[in-house]
């Protein structure tokens, strides 16, 4: 993992080591059916294409805070890139043409591997915290650091543009 691709630039520290400036607990883990980087889809867009579905596991203590959530269709989860380095602050993806900053990218190589995925929710058992989505983009067993509902109205901008 230590290994950088041409014009990447690694931190002269590893953020990990770093005493944190906050506390982030892990509220539960994902099922996925991939089991190493290698077969995971690097986007949302190619792990539904898979037709692969997953499942999010809330632990016992989080689970009355899933109560409402049966009323949305789409959530946005927030886990944490566990087995990805954090110290590349820039790197040169496969698919770009040159090197680029962490921040101008969605690698889960980051200071902080915090990952963000909407997906459709296709069921909900709040008492055994089992949380059905449509697909990820994560290894199983990463944990999960938030579930929050997706509102259109407030979280798509259909005009965005990447220039």
């Amino acid at each position: 993992m230590s290994e950088r691709r041409e014009g990447e630039a690694a931190l002269d520290f590893d953020p990990a080591e770093l005493q944190g400036d906050g506390h982030v607990v892990f509220i539960g883990r994902v099922s996925s059916p991939w089991k190493s980087r290698d077969g995971c889809p690097r986007n949302m867009a190619d792990a539904r294409e898979t037709g692969q579905a997953a499942s999010l596991t809330i632990d016992a203590p989080y689970r009355p805070g899933l109560a409402g959530l049966e009323r949305f269709s789409h959530i946005v989860l927030l886990s944490w890139f566990d087995r990805s380095r954090r110290n590349l602050i820039v790197q040169n993806p496969r698919h770009a043409e040159a090197p680029r900053g962490t921040f101008s990218l969605r690698s889960p190589v980051r200071p902080n591997p915090i990952g963000m995925h909407v997906a459709k929710l296709l069921s909900l058992d709040a008492e055994a915290g089992l949380i059905g989505i449509d697909a990820i983009d994560l290894l199983d067993g990463t944990p999960v650091i938030d579930v929050k509902p997706y509102f259109t109205s407030i979280d798509s901008f259909p005009d965005a543009t990447k220039s």
